[in-house]
């Protein structure tokens, strides 16, 4: 029984001994900075952002035409009209709130919109790398917090050279 416990730890180190990981890293948004396609992108969200503005600035402007006929005619209304009159400017107050609260988040979706095709680009690019390295895991420096990284680990310039962008302020 003592030689086969000692027969199997011995095939389990084997094994693990041949089953070294390979690990990298990858600065993917310093990558995404470099990325001659990340101007058009910025342009678009650009484009985005004052088509908002001008849709802002449209209900602003209805909403002022509103309140100030309202106050113009306000005396010759009938109270069931000023009512009606009164909803719809307040319809258009929480309208105008709404559309404030979520400009924001609409900028962020759009961005993350535009900027998917990028990520998917290096993220391929990096697999490729990977894959041709035997590299099992690749983390990246951006949100992982490491404390210490080998540079020859570092994928991030060989993933922009497969890009075709060229990294001169990578260390």
């Amino acid at each position: 029984m003592k030689k086969f416990i000692v027969f199997l730890l011995t095939l389990v180190i084997s094994f693990s001994a041949q089953a070294q990981t390979k690990t990298g890293t990858i600065d993917s948004e310093f990558i995404l900075s470099q990325m001659p396609e990340l101007a058009k992108v910025q342009e678009d969200l650009k484009a985005y952002n004052k088509k908002l503005e001008l849709e802002l600035k449209e209900k602003l402007d209805t909403y002022q035409v509103k309140v100030k006929a309202y106050q113009e005619k306000e005396a010759t209304f009938t109270d069931p009209m000023k009512k009606t009159k009164q909803d719809e400017i307040i319809k258009l107050e929480n309208e105008i709130t709404k559309f404030r609260q979520n400009g924001a988040q609409l900028v962020q979706i759009e961005e993350n919109r535009l900027l998917q095709p990028l990520y998917q680009k290096i993220g391929k690019a990096l697999e490729e790398v990977a894959k041709a390295e035997k590299y099992t895991q690749v983390f990246t420096i951006t949100s992982s917090g490491l404390a210490y990284i080998d540079p020859n680990y570092d994928l991030t310039k060989k993933v922009a050279t497969k890009l075709g962008i060229s990294l001169e302020t990578k260390n």
